[in-house]
């Protein structure tokens, strides 16, 4: 027999599970580990690096390293009994199940509706019976003027419903608490304007990378910062172009009228759940305050359940919804499918409204509010004589320019009306550019601040417009 002392295990590390804190090179006395110099291309952080001859087993880097699974003793060295070993979860636990259970999606069903009077309704009570009838029960949000007045409703309706209003304690958290619902495949949206708008922009990406529906219903109010609350629209930049942070699109519907806040609001439940993703309702703050006469469609709908929810029962028990993807190809193939979404968006829900434009020469583009002083205008214009016409984009991203290039053929002039320092007209110019198409002058009408431009002004830019063709 032998009188050696019995060798004690040596430590072995999992570079997975290695932050690279470094304690446990201050925890060895020997200096055994040393500093790592290649990154783990499945964490992206460096692990250390191990050299045992030195090694007494000591076990201190092991009590240092703050991960359950990095540093640990290997029994192979010194026999030990009951320490950690990696094994193959199919020995430990039996073949996994591989089989998809789910039987496919749970259709929408649509229920018939009573004929009834056109009500008379405020923009933002328009879109909350909008998104009741679309199935909507489930609402989170924080009071902000003046979207207020939509969740409130919501807040008295949806209890009899057998639905969910929570007010979160901050648009930060009504985000996340969509994020959740959305992955469960039931339809959810909010009521927000502008400075909580800016707060749910990261919450927005997380959605889109993990392709989640929701609908955001912005009225906008003006600013920066905390501003007013009168309307404005500067927030097209963020719809259109600054949805948090990576490669984030979103269907921008901007309607005009209460009847298409609530038309328009239906829809965006519709294609959320098409695409797999959120759906933004744009309206300035006029509209989600203005009344007016609102007729309700045939049916409402009883949504079902897609095949892809995360639900919580066993047929959907293989469901992932997440945004991350560590591995640089992996992101890459998300990003190339969902720019591939990005586009059939693009090609199919390009939508606008077009006003006397059959022979326009002067073309006023505007939208939400903005549009109806416009649309006046365009008509004193044309009994003055001169061949104006409106153009409204009700999408603001895809923006509609198959619908406008088949006009510019005839048009010499092109003014854009907003409450905004140009944000409507950089997307027509960008939308120009990337359709390659030659541009007449384009002009402008803006107001800032909350006030919005008003039909004399207008009236005004189409007659100058004119004068310089002279």
């Amino acid at each position: 027999m032998s009188n050696l002392p019995p060798s004690r295990p040596k430590p072995f590390l999992e570079p997975a599970y290695c932050k690279g804190c470094l304690r446990c090179i201050e925890a060895c006395p020997r200096e055994c580990i040393t500093p790592g110099t290649e990154i783990n291309p499945v964490t992206g952080l460096v692990p250390v690096i191990l050299h045992l001859e030195n090694c007494n087993g000591c076990t201190l880097c092991v009590q240092a390293c703050p991960e359950p699974f990095g540093l640990r003793i290997d029994p192979t060295h010194g026999g030990l009994e009951g320490e950690f070993r990696l094994e193959d979860p199919e020995k430990l636990f039996g073949k996994k199940i591989v089989e998809v259970l789910t039987t496919g999606d749970l259709p929408d069903t649509q229920i018939p509706l009573p004929d009834c009077e056109p009500l008379v309704l405020k923009g933002t009570y328009a879109s909350a019976v909008g998104a009741l009838l679309a199935g909507c029960r489930h609402v989170y949000g924080y009071p902000i003027t003046p979207s207020t007045e939509g969740a409130e409703l919501m807040a008295k309706m949806l209890p009899k419903l057998g639905g969910s209003w929570i007010q979160a304690v901050s648009e930060v958290a009504a985000v996340n608490m969509m994020y959740g619902t959305g992955g469960a495949g039931l339809p959810v949206m909010t009521f927000t304007s502008s400075p909580g708008f800016s707060l749910m922009l990261e919450g927005i990406s997380y959605m889109i990378g993990a392709e989640v529906p929701g609908v955001f219903v912005n009225i906008m109010r003006g600013g920066p910062g905390l501003g007013n609350i009168a309307p404005e629209q500067t927030d097209i930049k963020l719809a259109c172009r600054g949805l948090g942070h990576g490669n984030t699109h979103a269907l921008v519907f901007a309607p005009s009228t209460p009847q298409e806040m609530l038309d328009l609001t239906i829809d965006a439940f519709a294609l959320s759940f098409r695409y797999r993703n959120p759906v933004v309702v744009l309206g300035d703050g006029y509209l989600g305050q203005m009344t007016g006469v609102v007729k309700l469609p045939s049916h409402l709908l009883k949504p079902g359940l897609p095949a892809w929810a995360v639900w919580g029962d066993r047929a959907h028990r293989h469901n992932l919804v997440n945004s991350i993807h560590l591995s640089e190809p992996d992101l890459e193939a998300h990003n190339e499918n969902l720019n591939a979404k990005y586009a059939a968006m693009g090609a199919c829900q390009q939508r606008s409204d077009l006003y006397r434009c059959e022979d326009a020469e002067v073309l006023v583009v505007a939208c939400n509010t903005p549009a109806r002083m416009a649309k006046g205008a365009v008509e004193v214009a044309r009994s003055r004589g001169i061949k104006a016409g409106l153009f409204r984009p009700i999408t603001l991203w895809p923006f509609p320019i198959g619908a406008l290039k088949e006009l510019l053929p005839q048009v010499t002039q092109i003014v854009v009306v907003e409450a905004s320092p140009g944000q409507l007209e950089d997307e027509l110019r960008l939308a120009l550019s990337h359709a390659d198409v030659a541009t007449p002058p384009i002009t402008h009408v803006r107001r800032f601040g909350g006030i919005l431009p008003q039909q004399s002004e207008i009236l005004a830019r189409i007659e100058e417009t004119q004068g310089a063709l002279v």
